[in-house]
């Protein structure tokens, strides 16, 4: 059987014109704002005729409006509920656009690499990307997306976590309760989310005239966070943020086996409204983060022209409470 003719590919055609493959993917891409003189553009043109090179698919189909794929890249953090809702609900957003999502996971392989073995339209990052990964992925056509959790930029949204801590405790004072607990999650890949959410928790704590949060670990096992429970009533602990429902669940288990009740003695919050919030006993009052909403920007962002400013969307559209009975 025959082998399979090698590809041809812009590093033959950058080869052959003497340039580097940057500048091939600047005058095949037509980047206005790159000085590149018409002796280089000849040599390109006249290397991509005499290889038969075919340009890359996404920038093909960026040019004539195609439907093509989208790679979403995840960073290497547990898949939780509201991460996994921005997912579905962006698949679902790009179908109805004619474009296909691809969800991979960021752990060894860069995300250039995965650009080049796909080849898609345009990227979506949940994980940092380098000014210069993105300057190339920029040149090849790729339209790049990214999220930050607080912060901003261009083509950049942000999923504001310091906002999140803050809707919680200001709940809980308004609630009347004075003395607010914490309750972390012991998985170290979530550190990033946990030290802001955290943060807006002390930042409203400390606007409102309250002690700092009493922070401790619970981890989702009821015997362990029932001990938390029981330490933060002894210290006069009468509201408590959780990380996230799981954790808030856990800590609900925890109340029980401790003889405590939500939210006579201790009022709980968690964050992301899973399906299972209403379910809590006692039902969850948590954060909502408009995962719609999200994918719904995200999408925008894809479909605007490359470099365009990233819509300014208002807090209140990502981030709103759910009173339910725990507090």
């Amino acid at each position: 059987m025959a082998a399979r003719p090698r590809r041809i590919t812009s590093i033959d055609v950058a080869r052959e014109a003497g340039v580097s493959q940057t500048t091939v993917s600047y005058v095949l891409n037509n980047v206005s704002h790159q000085k590149i003189s018409e002796e280089t553009r000849r040599r390109i043109f006249a290397a991509v005729d005499k290889l038969g090179y075919a340009p890359s698919a996404a920038a093909r189909t960026l040019r004539r409006g195609r439907s093509d794929l989208v790679l979403v890249v995840l960073s290497d953090v547990p898949l939780g509920v509201a991460l996994s809702q921005i997912v579905e609900h962006l698949t679902d957003d790009l179908e109805r656009h004619g474009l296909t999502a691809i969800t991979r996971r960021e752990r060894r392989l860069p995300v250039t690499a995965l650009a080049r073995e796909l080849e898609p339209v345009a990227i979506v990052s949940f994980t940092p990307i380098s000014a210069e990964d993105q300057a190339s992925l920029r040149a090849a056509g790729i339209r790049v997306v990214s999220t930050r959790l607080d912060g901003g930029g261009e083509n950049i949204l942000t999923v504001p976590q310091t906002e999140i801590g803050r809707l919680q405790a200001g709940h809980l004072a308004a609630t009347g309760r004075r003395r607010i607990g914490y309750a972390a999650p012991d998985d170290p890949r979530v550190r990033e989310f946990y030290d802001l959410r955290l943060g807006g928790v002390r930042q409203a704590c400390a606007e409102l005239g309250l002690e700092p949060p009493d922070v401790r670990d619970v981890p989702l096992d009821a015997a362990t966070a029932a001990g938390a429970v029981r330490a933060w009533h002894a210290a006069g602990v009468d509201g408590v943020c959780a990380y996230n429902d799981e954790t808030a669940f856990a800590l609900l288990a925890g109340m029980r086996a401790a003889g405590l009740t939500a939210p006579g003695d201790l009022a709980v919050i968690g964050v992301d409204d899973i399906p299972l919030a209403p379910f809590a006993m006692p039902p969850l009052t948590t954060v909502d983060q408009h995962t719609q909403t999200v994918a719904g920007h995200l999408t925008e962002m894809i479909l605007r022209a490359d470099g365009a400013r990233s819509p300014q969307s208002p807090r209140t559209e990502t981030a709103s409470l759910v009173i339910r009975e725990s507090a």
